[in-house]
């Protein structure tokens, strides 16, 4: 608390001599990353607050944070004690970003200006083009974007990582990086663009069959990549690239020039048009170009999400690793419960090194998010040094953790009972499985959103008075990052179609605070179903392979289809993990996987 008192002294300072009266810190860094390497973690910084989603504002006499529901708890706690006001997305009576500047503005006694900093290489286009706007209509009131006081108060802050790049292999790849830019290349001249900026980070990785070690638990660079009609340039700090990949990037008719240049290149980029995509491109960038800009999505996250038969066997694979570390995990959980001392953290360290004797393993996903019964409700939580707390044979804990495995990224999630459990629980668990079994079994035309298909999950939870605010599945990259769009499932309108070839997640859960939270999660690929004169029809196939534990169940709640659906995938799951288990692990399994 004191070093954030600290920290906001030394940032006004720097505000009043600027002339700002607030400024305003995003998540994100220059590539618009939902996880960044710690050099751009100024909001982190400056709040203390640790989640991967929020914005934090500071005046010259207020401070605030907003975040999403997966954060309120944690935020609530991490914001104690501070200036920081914690304001819940999405909760009526919650202000915007604008709406609470404006406000606090106005009521200000100060003469200072009516001028906000946002740092325009870490905000978008869109971020900046809203707030610019927004602000004008209240009060008129400025933002200036060429100013980053973390420059100037952040005195031990880290530098911009400089991990070497490494070679994601044909065999699991699946398609030359020559390939991927023909196709971009096209998609490019079908929105009359002769090239683009690419800033996303898993997007270059993917097109150049590259991966790094930058960013925690994703496997990315920091690096841009300025595609033309007949050449392309990737920005990257050369230190970072060995003899081996600058050999392979010049085979793939790929460029290479240092990080800081980008702005340059910008400048001198020599086709008509370029495309940009506003909510992708940070503005201080976008402000370079001279060129004829063509404003829209970027085609190369569309591209990403749709796996080919390589990247498809790539996660089968992975899956089949990670199943038998989750089993070989739920087995020493349920003999060591109530027998030793188990904590949050040495359960999730537990589990991490059984991951780790899997081969191609490259290290996790996302932190383990370990929470035992309260914590439980806590929807990001990770267990600290300070909140790690003992588990006992009684209760939930809910585990939702993932590796990255050289051959595919894993994400799962598993409500486990420890011991005798309330009715409520069990009740709880068993509408939470419900949603899940519904999203598993559902088939549905192609083209359909996962807007459409939102409410199979949540249909039996609403029934009770009961719902979560997160969604309820998200795309997974190929050892790439966890979480992979633009298809979601979600209550909010999410156009994007969902495609045979997509990974998606099926994560429904219900969060009671002060008490518990379920969520149970598989990761699915889309594949077809059938054609009929309707058109094509599409289904979900389970990549995860790890039981379901059954012994929370309320069966008078399932319906015989859910039932069926529940011990046929507990026979796939047995199926496929026992030939690589010994002989008390099979048994184990056995007994896990047994029919309802």
């Amino acid at each position: 608390m004191n070093k954030i008192a600290e920290r906001l002294e030394a940032l006004r300072e720097e505000l009043r001599r600027e002339h700002l009266s607030a400024f305003v810190f995003p998540t994100t860094d220059p590539h618009n990353s939902e996880y960044t390497a710690d050099h751009w973690k100024g909001r982190e910084w400056i709040s203390g607050f640790t989640g991967s989603a929020g914005t934090a504002v500071v005046t010259l006499k207020s401070a605030a944070l907003w975040t999403d529901s997966r954060y309120f708890i944690q935020a609530a706690e991490q914001l104690k004690g501070t200036e920081f006001q914690l304001m819940k997305l999405k909760i009526e009576g919650t202000p915007t970003i604008s709406e609470w500047i404006a406000s606090e503005l106005s009521t200000s006694d100060s003469q200072s200006s009516t001028e906000i900093g946002m740092d325009g290489m870490v905000n978008t286009v869109a971020v900046v083009e809203k707030m610019k706007e927004e602000l004008k209509q209240r009060g008129g009131i400025t933002v200036r974007t060429n100013f980053d006081p973390l420059a100037r108060v952040w005195k031990d802050r880290p530098q911009i990582p400089q991990s070497p790049v490494e070679i994601q292999p044909m065999e699991l790849a699946g398609e030359e990086t020559t390939s991927k830019l023909i196709r971009i290349r096209q998609a490019l001249r079908a929105r009359h663009a002769d090239g683009m900026l690419v800033t996303a980070l898993d997007d270059i990785a993917w097109t150049l069959n590259l991966r790094g070690s930058d960013v925690h638990c994703n496997p990315v660079f920091v690096s841009y990549l300025l595609i033309a009609s007949d050449k392309a340039t990737l920005y990257i700090n050369k230190v970072k690239l060995t003899a081996e990949v600058r050999d392979y990037l010049k085979s793939q008719g790929v460029e290479t020039a240092d990080y800081s240049e980008v702005s340059k290149g910008l400048k001198d980029y020599f086709e008509y048009n370029i495309l940009l995509d506003p909510d992708e491109v940070c503005y201080t960038l976008y402000q370079q170009v001279t060129r004829n800009i063509v404003r829209g999505a970027s085609p190369i996250a569309t591209m990403k999400t749709v796996k080919n038969e390589r990247e498809q066997q790539g996660f089968r694979s992975a899956m089949l690793k990670d199943g038998i570390a989750m089993v070989k995990f739920l087995k020493w959980l349920d003999e060591n419960i109530g027998k030793q001392t188990l904590t949050e953290i040495s359960v999730s360290d537990k589990l991490e090194s059984l991951r780790a004797e899997q081969p191609l393993y490259r290290g996790l996903s996302f932190d383990t998010i370990a929470g035992y019964e309260a914590h439980g409700a806590i929807v990001h939580y990770e267990a600290t040094p300070e909140t790690d707390i003992p588990l006992h044979a009684a209760g939930f804990l809910l585990l939702d953790s993932g590796a990255q495995y050289q051959d595919g990224t894993t994400d799962i999630t598993r409500t486990i009972a420890l011991g005798p459990l309330t009715e409520e629980q069990r009740r709880v668990y068993t509408l939470v499985l419900k949603g899940h079994i519904q999203i598993e079994r559902c088939k549905f035309p192609a083209g359909a959103s996962g807007t459409q298909i939102d409410i199979l999950a949540r249909e039996s939870l609403w029934r009770e008075g009961l719902n979560y605010l997160h969604g309820t599945g998200h795309g997974v990259g190929s050892y790439l990052s966890v979480h992979e769009g633009p298809h979601q499932f979600r209550m909010e309108w999410k156009p994007a179609p969902l495609v045979a070839g997509m990974t998606i997640t099926d994560e429904p859960g219900i969060y009671l605070e002060g008490k518990f939270g379920v969520r149970i999660e598989n990761t699915l690929l889309i594949i077809p179903y059938k054609q009929t004169e309707f058109g094509q029809f599409l289904q979900f196939e389970s990549l995860t392979l790890c039981p379901i534990d059954t012994r929370p169940i309320v069966k008078e709640l399932l319906l015989p289809e859910e039932i069926a659906w529940l011990n046929d995938y507990h026979q796939q799951v047995l199926t496929a993990l026992s030939p690589h288990l010994d002989g008390e692990e099979k048994e184990w399994l056995k007994g896990a996987c047994a029919a309802i």
